[in-house]
């Protein structure tokens, strides 16, 4: 409609806009057992995010994205590097009665994105509004249904590519950060990702130049290098959290990449933890 040269119409965004932030991490974290009311969508800028839904284990990398939904239980799964820093946001989806003329737009619960700069702008335009009181509703509905937009195509890009290389490597290695806790192997992934194994090893080793197998250990053992500095769980029950069945198994294979036994690792790092402070 128009009225006196101003153009007019009536506008309702499928999302409501809550607020956002910025999280710095200014030294050892992890965050808190939690249910919200809301959807909250995370993007790291650095460092690597641990964090479970409903058990389900995730870690974010930067240029990656987290979808955590309300009513289901989420948290920290191991302290956070002291160089965190992740945007969040919190929104809601209307209840609103789909016609056959909208266009569904799926959100993944995480996924990289190929233009993370995008996301980055959308975030710092939400931020410098909502800071300097200048955000209406309106606005800040519409950056929402922007920085979702950029998810969901960073995942149908993933999606049209999905035969190749890369993304097979990719997918292989979201997979194994997720299930480190659990008996994997390559052929486990494999299966998981409807793939041959042979092939499987053959583009893993291409894009990241290391076998599956070593990279499952790379994971288990960051995971156990954090347990064994900040916990005092036993090298059986350590073996045990990060998916070694025989603690024996683990004491080798911890000796072979690290140069010495779990404990002499955990005396160490308490020796060298004392003259920091």
């Amino acid at each position: 409609m128009v009225d006196d040269n101003n153009l007019q119409f009536s506008f309702s965004a499928p999302v409501r806009a809550y607020n956002a932030g910025l999280f710095l991490s200014k030294g050892k974290w992890i965050h808190s057992e939690r249910v919200i009311d809301s959807y909250e969508l995370i993007f790291v800028r650095q460092g690597t995010l641990s964090m479970h839904e409903n058990g389900n284990k995730f870690l974010i990398k930067p240029g990656q994205t987290l979808l955590l939904w309300p009513g289901r239980t989420h948290g920290g799964t191991e302290f956070n590097p002291e160089d965190l820093q992740f945007y969040w946001i919190h929104f809601d989806v209307k209840a609103e009665k789909r016609k056959g003329t909208d266009t569904l737009i799926q959100i993944p619960q995480t996924v990289t994105l190929k233009r993370p700069d995008r996301l980055t702008e959308l975030f710092r335009r939400f931020l410098d509004d909502q800071e300097s009181k200048c955000l209406d509703q309106t606005s800040a509905d519409l950056l929402v249904m922007l920085m979702l937009c950029q998810v969901a195509q960073a995942q149908r890009l993933s999606d049209s590519s999905g035969g190749t290389a890369v993304v097979l490597a990719q997918r292989a290695e979201s997979y194994i950060r997720t299930n480190f806790d659990r008996p994997i192997s390559t052929s486990t992934v494999a299966r998981a990702l409807d793939c041959n194994p042979d092939y499987l090893g053959r583009v893993f080793r291409e894009i990241y130049g290391t076998s599956p197998t070593n990279f499952i250990h790379k994971v288990r053992l960051q995971h156990a290098r954090a347990l064994l500095m900040d916990t005092g769980m036993s090298v059986s029950q350590i073996a045990r959290e990060c998916g070694f069945d025989d603690s024996g198994y683990f004491r080798r294979v911890f000796r072979h990449n690290e140069g010495m036994s779990p404990l002499a690792y955990r005396k160490l790092y308490a020796r060298v933890h004392v003259n920091i402070r």
